[in-house]
């Protein structure tokens, strides 16, 4: 089956910080999207951030028409009933089970029974949401990365139920979304990405905690180690580069030590408590001014463009073209 974006209408429910992102990548793709904003305050400003990333990525060669062009294949509303024509809609508001039932049931009311429903929750498991649907076999999880229309992470998620031919169907799709797609064939907590993240953030916590090092040091230790070798290569293919046996030998010694707590840290649960958002409100592990907190969104921003151009430099089969080159 030949996949033409164009042909394939894709809702977005939620036009939040990601929502608004996830409707970038899909223009960009070429599809047709209508966009439901469930919150008032975000369909007054969803057309602007959509926009803001159309101009962005026109600046750095990610598109080469004008965004009126990709704009004109977009939808915003508050009416669920504009979904009728989507093969796809993606959900994407906050973790919480209930406003996201409400959604499936607004959604399952106007799209067709073979369209397909999937949700861009990073915490609550696939085949528990699918049990919230009419139609769970139809049901997926797309768990994207910020900013989605510059990353190239995306992981599909079968529940138990999820009919796996179809994730497969979205596997295919993904590529057309500029991702290197992830298919997960069964349903864990977390996924893969927040599994391995979560396992980080913990230690990180915990080597500050207990005053091993500084926010700083941790920091400055995740730049230059693994941030210096993830952009090209995995965890696996670095322990490969660098002499599985030493891996080994360090396990044995250095896992009965690592922090293994079921308990969320008390360092991010103080600053949760006292209402610290990160960036977001310039309260977080770091304290900001109201510019500096600025200055870091728009740096990230700016960094995310910069670091898609160095990673499509190296795509995951770079070896093997490599290889084909020289024969």
């Amino acid at each position: 089956m030949t996949l033409i974006p164009q042909e394939i209408p894709v809702g977005i429910v939620g036009l939040g910080l990601m929502g608004c992102s996830i409707t970038t990548c899909l223009l960009i793709a070429g599809h047709p999207v209508v966009a439901v904003a469930p919150i008032p305050d975000d369909l007054i400003h969803a057309l602007t951030r959509i926009q803001d990333h159309l101009e962005r990525s026109l600046q750095h060669g990610l598109i080469d028409q004008q965004p009126d062009h990709y704009l004109s294949n977009l939808i915003i509303t508050e009416d669920y009933q504009e979904l009728r024509p989507c093969q796809l809609v993606i959900e994407c508001t906050i973790e919480n089970r209930a406003i996201k039932e409400s959604v499936y049931q607004k959604v399952e009311r106007v799209i067709a029974p073979d369209a397909l429903l999937a949700s861009n929750t990073s915490a609550i498991p696939i085949s528990v949401l699918q049990k919230l649907t009419q139609h769970p076999k139809r049901f997926f999880g797309l768990h994207w990365a910020e900013p989605a229309h510059t990353t190239r992470f995306l992981e599909i998620i079968c529940g138990d139920d999820s009919a796996v031919s179809q994730g497969e169907y979205l596997y295919e799709l993904a590529h057309f979304w500029r991702k290197e797609p992830i298919l997960v064939r069964k349903d864990i907590a977390g996924f893969i990405t927040n599994r391995l993240m979560y396992a980080m953030y913990r230690e990180a916590i915990s080597l500050v905690e207990n005053g091993y090092a500084t926010v700083e040091d941790v920091d400055r230790s995740c730049r230059n180690n693994a941030g210096y070798f993830m952009t090209l290569v995995g965890v696996f293919r670095w322990m490969d580069l660098t002499g599985v046996p030493a891996y080994h030998t360090v396990m044995k010694d250095l896992l009965p030590t690592l922090n293994n707590s079921t308990e969320v840290p008390k360092l991010i649960d103080d600053i949760v408590k006292s209402g610290g958002r990160g960036v977001a409100n310039a309260h977080g592990f770091y304290e900001y001014t109201p510019e500096e907190a600025r200055l870091w969104e728009e740096t990230f921003t700016e960094f995310s463009f910069k670091i898609r151009e160095i990673a499509l430099q190296y795509p995951a089969d770079y070896v093997k073209k490599k290889l084909k080159e020289q024969e």
